[in-house]
């Protein structure tokens, strides 16, 4: 398989990863159905990332996004359930 195709594919599962646990874990805002914002997303994958998600780790997938999950939720927990704050 190609590298880009491999990149593609891994940009894609990390978004819809993003997209689910963060829709489960964190309280939404006013009007659910309103876009995110792409600092949003950016700084959702930098949390994933932080917490030790591999967007590439195709052999621990789904154990990899769900422990990352579980740390991002546990982080926000202890910040108050306060949502990631983008300037």
């Amino acid at each position: 398989m190609k590298l880009s195709s491999r990149i593609g594919l891994g940009a894609l599962l990390a978004a819809m990863g993003i997209s689910t646990v963060y829709a489960q874990a964190v309280t939404q805002p006013a009007d659910p159905s309103a876009p995110k914002t792409r600092a949003q997303v950016r700084a959702e994958l930098v949390e994933w990332l932080a917490a030790g998600y591999d967007p590439l780790d195709w052999v621990n997938y789904p154990e990899n996004a769900q422990r990352a999950a579980r740390i991002v939720a546990q982080q926000r927990e202890q910040r108050g359930n306060a949502p990631t704050a983008v300037q």
